[in-house]
C-alpha cells in the first residue's frame, strides 16, 4: 500500500503525477492519493475578493487563517478544482479514480479547535472563529472497500468535525494519519521542492536521509510549510509506516523517484 500526498503549490506537474500513478497502479500496487490546494485557494480567494491570510503559531508553524468565507473558498478550490483535475487526469489514463473530500463518508474526522493562538505584531492573540482542526480518525473501511473494488481514492481537505462541521486540516498530516490507519508501507509527500533543504532554497543542500533520532534536528532545519511535512513524517513513522519520503512533484515519474529514495527519506 502506498499513500501519496500531492502538494497544491505552484510548479507541481499534475500530468506527470497522473502518468506515474497510472504506471504504479498497472503494476498491481494499491494506491491512495491525498492532495492539498493552497495555490488554487489563493488564486480563487483573490478572484472572489477575499484574499488569503496566513497566521503564525507561537511555535513558528504557519497556517491559513480559515474564517467561514475562506473555508467555503477552500472547499471550492480543493474539491472543485484540484480534486477534479487529478480525477480527470487519472481517468484519461485508465485509472478508475474516485474523488472524495474528507467530509464524504466521514473519511477524515477530527475536532474543531475552539481557539487558536497566533502571533501578530510580536504579541500572542486568541482567535475563536477559525475552522481548523486535526484528523484523528480515518474511515478505513470506506477506503479499503473502494480499493478492493478497483478504485483509486483521491482525497482532499476539508475533514469533518465530530459536530459535523467542515474543518480545514493540514493535508500532509492528514496523509500521515491515512497511511498509518491503512498500514501503508510508504508515505510519499511530494511538492515543489526536492526535499528537506539544509539551506533553503539551495537545492544542493538536500538532506538525503533522516533517522528517528534526527527528526528533532530536521524540524529545526525546516522552514515554512516544510515544518508540517516533517511533523507528518514523524507521525506516520510513529503510526507504523515503514518509510516516508519528501520528494519532488515537478519532475517526470515523481512517485517512482520517491519510492526509489530520491528526496529526503525518513525511516
Amino acid at each position: 500500500m502506498i499513500v501519496a500526498k500531492i502538494g497544491g503549490s505552484q510548479g507541481v506537474d499534475l500530468h506527470a503525477v497522473c502518468r506515474d500513478a497510472a504506471e504504479i497502479v498497472a503494476r498491481g500496487e494499491r494506491l491512495v492519493i491525498v492532495h492539498g490546494g493552497s495555490e488554487a485557494t489563493n488564486a480563487l480567494s483573490e478572484q472572489l475578493g477575499h484574499p488569503a491570510k496566513f497566521i503564525m503559531s507561537p511555535s513558528g508553524h504557519t497556517s491559513r487563517r480559515t474564517d467561514r468565507r475562506t473555508l467555503e473558498i477552500f472547499q471550492m478550490a480543493c474539491r472543485g478544482v484540484m480534486n477534479q483535475r487529478l480525477v480527470e487526469g487519472l481517468q484519461k489514463l485508465g485509472v478508475n479514480a474516485v474523488g472524495l473530500s474528507g467530509m464524504d463518508g466521514r473519511t477524515w474526522e477530527g475536532t474543531r479547535k475552539p481557539a487558536i493562538r497566533a502571533v501578530e505584531d510580536g504579541r500572542t492573540v486568541i482567535i475563536r472563529d477559525d475552522f481548523t482542526g486535526t484528523v484523528e480518525t480515518v474511515n478505513v473501511g470506506l477506503l479499503r472497500s473502494l480499493i478492493a473494488g478497483g478504485f483509486v481514492p483521491v482525497v482532499s481537505p476539508p475533514a469533518i468535525s465530530v459536530d459535523s462541521e467542515p474543518i480545514n486540516v493540514d493535508a500532509d498530516r492528514a496523509a500521515a494519519q491515512t497511511a498509518a490507519a491503512l498500514g501503508a508501507e510508504s508515505l510519499l509527500l511530494l511538492s515543489n521542492v526536492a526535499g528537506l533543504l539544509r539551506a533553503y532554497p539551495d537545492e544542493t543542500s538536500l538532506v538525503a536521509s533522516v533517522s528517528r533520532q534526527g527528526i528533532a534536528e530536521a524540524a529545526e532545519i525546516a522552514q515554512g510549510r516544510m515544518k508540517k511535512k516533517v511533523m507528518g513524517a514523524e507521525e506516520a513513522l510513529n503510526g507504523g509506516v515503514k518509510r516516508v519520503v519528501i520528494g519532488d512533484a515537478r519532475v517526470e515519474r515523481p512517485l517512482s523517484r520517491a519510492l526509489a529514495g530520491v528526496g529526503t527519506v525518513f525511516s
